[in-house]
């Protein structure tokens, strides 16, 4: 049972002792008695909704989930985001958002860094008095939920995809699964984005409280803003991989198949798009993109605030990833009309029908990720035409994101008994 929480601005109530008078004697021989009559009768001012979002990078909350943060803005909800301070501070502030620092080491191990973290949560918990927090990614949804916990605010933790915790077989993977374990124990509830996640806890015996487990299908797309774009009419192919430089996304095994595909496709473009050198275990250097461009296998786009042009500039998407949640970038390509080619792995077969508006190929396998582009460049244009129409109407069905933001209205509904 959670305790009621009071405001850290109001005042214990005192109790008031008399030898001679009653209670209600007392309140009518009062001088104040009037105006504290009006005060009784006059019903509670309620302050606005307030909520918390707390991830490892501001960046993710501004890119995945400025729908939902829309909603609340709208609404007139007060909005906190806790985060490690980035380049996306200043838009979010813009869009109303009250943008807090957070000290957080996303791939280190350090104990003291992480006691660090916790206690830094638990004292903005404490401070901001939230209405609700929700927590994303491993740190956060582990030390932020204890943090809620301790300061009597509930949370809810969002499993954004598994990462290094279930991929690598590490030391520090083991610890963290220990540590989910205690946390999970906390938050009322806990989202998943696939089933297959929501799976891999249940095997591991990750959750304490099962029955708190939720499924949602993904973050949702805009699809007013992510519009359906024709192909584009031209000889060159070119190919886009979005997302984050990590090893994990496949990225070293989509750099090998291109190489083995150059020459049989020399108008084939093989791109990427994203951040490099990212606070991750499995982060690629600059240096290694740098020489992928000059062996010439790779073109290197950069980073973008908005990759709508990207998608509209390619042929297909690729994500050879080793696994996700539900990956934004593949649903953002779908609704723009762009077949995909994904690893057939959690996260990516949820939008990814293979043969229906994409080609799915094995994880860790270049000749089999080499295999499935090359079925792509060869594919008839009216095959891929297909394939674009049917991936946006997959998108339309399944992942608007007008579905997700209803789901966190019910939720806050249900914790606080305020709607927005």
């Amino acid at each position: 049972m959670w305790p009621r929480r009071r405001s850290p601005q109001d005042p214990c109530p005192r109790l008031l002792h008399t030898s001679t008078l009653t209670s209600e004697q007392a309140f009518v021989n009062s001088p104040a008695a009037p105006s504290a009559l009006a005060r009784r009768e006059a019903p509670p001012q309620r302050l606005p909704l307030h909520i918390a979002l707390v991830c490892n990078t501001a960046w993710a909350i501004y890119t995945y989930r400025q729908g939902f943060l829309r909603a609340l803005n709208a609404a007139g909800a007060q909005v906190t985001i806790i985060a490690p301070r980035d380049r996306t501070f200043e838009p979010l502030e813009q869009m109303g958002c009250n943008c807090v620092d957070l000290p957080v080491a996303s791939k280190g191990t350090n104990p003291l860094d992480d006691l660090r973290t916790l206690l830094a949560l638990f004292k903005h918990y404490r401070a901001l008095n939230p209405d609700v927090v929700f927590h994303y990614t491993i740190k956060p949804n582990i030390y932020g939920s204890v943090a809620a916990w301790l300061a009597r605010v509930p949370s809810v933790a969002v499993t954004t995809g598994l990462g290094y915790v279930f991929i690598q077989k590490s030391r520090a993977a083991q610890v963290a699964k220990r540590l989910y374990r205690f946390a999970f124990r906390f938050p009322r509830e806990v989202w998943f984005l696939n089933r297959d996640d929501e799976a891999a806890f249940q095997q591991e015996n990750l959750l304490v409280h099962p029955e708190r487990a939720r499924l949602l299908h993904g973050e949702g797309v805009d699809l007013d803003e992510y519009a359906f774009t024709p192909l584009p009419e031209r000889e060159a192919f070119a190919f886009v991989l979005i997302g984050r430089l990590l090893w994990d996304k496949g990225v070293g095994e989509y750099v090998e198949a291109a190489r083995q595909l150059r020459a049989r496709y020399p108008h084939a473009r093989f791109r990427v798009l994203g951040p490099v050198g990212v606070d991750n275990p499995s982060a690629i250097t600059r240096e290694e993109v740098a020489a992928w461009e000059r062996e010439g296998v790779i073109e290197y786009l950069g980073e973008t605030a908005d990759v709508r042009p990207y998608i509209a500039d390619a042929d297909c998407v690729v994500l050879p990833s080793y696994r996700e949640g539900v990956p934004r970038t593949l649903m953002e390509a779908s609704a723009m009309g762009r077949p995909i080619v994904a690893t057939d792995v959690p996260g990516c077969r949820e939008v990814v029908t293979d043969g229906e508006n994409g080609l799915l190929c094995a994880a860790r396998d270049a000749a089999s990720l080499a295999g499935a582009l090359s079925r792509m460049i060869d594919m008839a244009p009216s095959a891929r035409t297909a394939m674009a129409e049917r991936g946006r109407k997959k998108i339309a069905k399944e992942f608007d994101e007008r579905v997700v933001v209803q789901r966190y209205r019910e939720l806050i509904r249900e914790l606080t008994g305020l709607t927005f």
